[in-house]
């Protein structure tokens, strides 16, 4: 079953492709051939902006489980031989402190459908029954609609069109190599626990391990690498989509560095 084709689905699309279409029309003499592809920008721009709270969220939830990392730690190792109590303490713990494993998880599940639907306006070939215009529009002559891999396959590749492609696609990796670097230096290096919790900890206290701040630091050390991922998946995906990929991953590293300032990361303790 298509999703995108179930009525409410396909309505809500059709009216944001409609406004992202007029959308591309007001900008148009301002920008000439241009203005479909602005207009994808701008829509991604106003989305990302709508969705700080979202980000606002995450930031001070990160910071709830690094703050608590060592003491996470040293239940592990305290309960290591028990992990039913270890994951009765960790909860209690998450309780006292006002904040859970979970936290800032629902939020950004909750911002899911806006992305999904947004995304579907620059890699559906037809909504809600019509052809999907946006996709015939171009940016310095290469099709919205068409990708990098799928000029190559159907022998349609130009100069112009491999330079168009290639800078999108190699911002996008750009952008991931910053990432990575600016957070493998901010991440704290949190207290890991010993060699005997590692074995120890077994069944649900693993399962709740895996929820902690001591998975946080491998997580930002990953954030980066996904960046690489989402520079791969423009070399397939339609020229639009590209270019809501490359705002998205750019608004997401400016808003990632300031709300750390805004929301730091406990500092490790030397001692």
């Amino acid at each position: 079953m298509d999703l995108y084709a179930f009525p409410p689905i396909a309505a809500l699309l059709d009216g944001a492709h409609a406004l992202l279409m007029g959308l591309a029309d007001l900008l148009a003499p301002f920008t000439g051939g241009a203005s479909a592809a602005a207009a994808i920008v701008l829509v991604t721009l106003l989305v990302r902006a709508a969705l700080i709270p979202v980000g606002i969220s995450q930031a001070k939830a990160e910071q709830g489980r690094a703050r608590l990392a060592p003491r996470l730690a040293e239940l592990q190792r305290k309960h290591a031989k028990n992990p039913e109590r270890l994951q009765r303490e960790m909860m209690a713990l998450y309780r006292d402190e006002g904040t859970s494993p979970f936290a800032g998880c629902l939020p950004m599940l909750a911002q899911a459908p806006v992305v999904g639907i947004i995304y579907a306006l620059f890699i559906l070939p037809t909504i809600a029954g019509h052809e999907n215009a946006l996709l015939q529009e171009t940016l310095a002559g290469v099709p919205l609609g068409s990708s990098l891999a799928g000029s190559i396959v159907d022998g349609t590749l130009t100069p112009a069109g491999f330079a168009v492609f290639a800078t999108i696609i190699l911002s996008i990796a750009l952008v991931g190599e910053v990432t990575r670097r600016v957070f493998r230096a901010q991440a704290p290096a949190a207290p890991a626990a010993s060699s005997a919790t590692a074995r120890g900890a077994t069944g649900g206290a693993r399962d709740a391990a895996s929820l902690s701040p001591l998975s946080t630091v491998g997580a930002q050390r990953m954030l980066g690498l996904l960046q690489f991922v989402t520079a791969i998946i423009a070399v397939f995906v339609p020229l639009a989509a590209g270019l809501y990929l490359l705002v998205t991953v750019a608004w997401t590293l400016a808003q990632r560095v300031l709300l750390r300032r805004v929301y730091p990361l406990p500092q490790p303790n030397p001692a």
